[in-house]
């Protein structure tokens, strides 16, 4: 009996954090999707998709360029501000300012790309 009651506290713990695991799956869609309305605000939706080249790389390719690169979260950030060529391809993606999308949420999109 008192070995069960000693596990008490473990069974806790691995049932709340099951729970906290669930939770952050279940808020994982709604953050996705407002990352993605952010993006779609900021008018990168209109040449980049997740799966396939539209005008501009998939984000999966992105993210498989760059796998393993935690550094890359600056150097695209500094890329989407400027713009850019002739990585993907001849046609050039415009510069996209701070009117456009917030650092912070650039931030966030481009390591949203980079998870894919």
């Amino acid at each position: 009996m008192r070995l069960v009651s000693s596990l008490l506290p473990v069974r806790r713990a691995g049932l709340l954090g099951a729970a906290a695991l669930a939770a952050s799956l279940i808020g994982a869609p709604a953050l996705a999707q407002g990352i993605e309305a952010t993006m779609n605000k900021a008018g990168c939706l209109a040449c980049h998709t997740v799966d396939k080249k539209l005008v501009g790389p998939a984000y999966k390719d992105v993210a498989a360029k760059y796998k393993g690169k935690p550094e890359m979260v600056a150097t695209l950030s500094a890329k989407v501000r400027k713009g850019g060529q002739g990585v993907w391809g001849p046609v050039p993606m415009p510069p996209t300012g701070p009117d456009k999308i917030s650092d912070a949420d650039l931030k966030s999109a481009i390591e949203w790309v980079l998870s894919r």
